[in-house]
């Protein structure tokens, strides 16, 4: 077995089995970070060139519509600061979207409303058929693998993709960023949820219910098929400016009555069950590794910050026991079979069908033209 390691720089470990260290004892997150991300991430004048430039394209191609393009909003502070942006500092019109599938939190709800009703905007709200939801989310955990979300995952994007070729929305805003997220977590730990080769394999052997419904869509179809065929363009304006995330949801705050929740994605009752507990116990795995440290290049948390708030259980064992039971009542399951799943013998993406190939091969050409940046592995 390898020795455990931590990186001298971030926080990153040998819980990525993939991860390398130089003489220094930083990792290969940090000198990507050093020598791929930092030198093409402008949020000075140039980033503010961008804007303009984009926003000018967004206007010109949107004039004689209702909505100039289309912004995804989960509750979180990502996509509802992108919201106010997009309509105070932009003056753009965007439909906000939201995808309902069946794990909101109330704390999502309010967030959501609050920055709608405050900003004045239309939301279009998606709401997948639970019972289709319901039978694939639980293949995912017969499947014992460690990306449960991704049934939820590929909702969402799927939803979005497909709203928008049908509609003929050409832009849609995504609130991805260097700033919170340069330091990717590995596949081991969140397999790409836009595979439907995997998707599908995974369904095909643990479902008992026909996705009739659910929103469906190949990651090629929508890199591909809606970007080059239906001319639906992706931009992440948060990678244009400076993006401080405590800034940020202090504004939402102070502007909106948005509550602060715990960490990054627990605006999701289920994402917090899974990346808080289910995978830390089940798979040694904690997602907060990869955001801290992402939050540790970019100057927003010290590195002994991190390893102090690491130390500690991501949510108390009074609501890890409530969401359990939550869960495994909203699964139609038992606690006790819930538990026997936690239990059963860990696999990982490598154990079902994949596209994995090909979107190494997709990877390889985006970062070869300098699209993608960050690692992923």
């Amino acid at each position: 077995m390898r020795p455990y390691q931590i990186c001298n720089n971030c926080i990153m470990d040998t819980s990525d089995a993939g991860i390398t260290f130089d003489a220094r004892g930083w990792c290969d997150y940090c000198n990507n970070y050093h020598d791929n991300i930092l030198p093409n991430w402008h949020t000075d004048e140039r980033g503010e060139a961008e804007i303009k430039a984009m926003v000018a394209k967004i206007r010109k191609d949107g004039e004689g519509r209702e909505y100039d393009c289309l912004l995804g909003i989960s509750g979180g502070v990502d996509s509802s600061y992108l919201a106010y942006l997009a309509k105070e500092k932009f003056g753009l019109r965007p439909l906000i979207f939201h995808v309902d599938a069946g794990w909101n939190s109330q704390q999502a709800v309010h967030n959501i409303e609050c920055i709608v009703d405050g900003l004045g905007l239309n939301l279009h709200t998606e709401v997948i058929n639970w019972q289709e939801m319901k039978d694939l989310q639980l293949a995912y955990f017969k499947a014992q693998v460690p990306h449960l979300d991704t049934p939820q995952d590929h909702a969402f994007f799927a939803t979005l993709y497909n709203f928008a070729a049908k509609h003929k929305i050409k832009y849609i805003l995504n609130g991805g960023n260097y700033s919170t997220e340069c330091v990717r977590e590995p596949l081991e730990w969140a397999y790409h949820a836009s595979d439907l080769v995997q998707l599908k394999d995974i369904h095909s052997k643990f479902g008992t219910r026909p996705l009739k419904t659910f929103p469906l869509s190949d990651i090629f179809t929508y890199k591909l098929y809606y970007r080059y065929i239906k001319g639906v363009q992706v931009w992440r304006p948060l990678n244009c400016l400076p993006y401080i995330k405590d800034e940020a949801m202090q504004l939402l705050i102070d502007k909106f009555g948005w509550q602060k929740y715990a960490h990054k994605h627990y605006e999701s009752r289920f994402t917090r069950f899974y990346e808080g507990y289910w995978q830390p116990t089940k798979f040694g795995y904690d997602k907060r590794r990869a955001h801290f440290s992402s939050l540790i290049l970019t100057n927003q948390m010290t590195r002994d910050e991190a390893l102090e708030k690491i130390a500690m259980p991501a949510y108390d064992e009074a609501t890890i026991a409530q969401d359990f039971e939550y869960i495994a009542t909203k699964l139609d399951i038992s606690v006790e079979e819930l538990r026997a799943l936690h239990d059963g013998p860990n696999k990982s993406w490598r154990d079902y069908k994949s596209r994995q190939g090909l979107i190494d091969l997709g990877t390889k050409v985006m970062r070869a033209v300098g699209v993608q940046r960050a690692i992923i592995r």
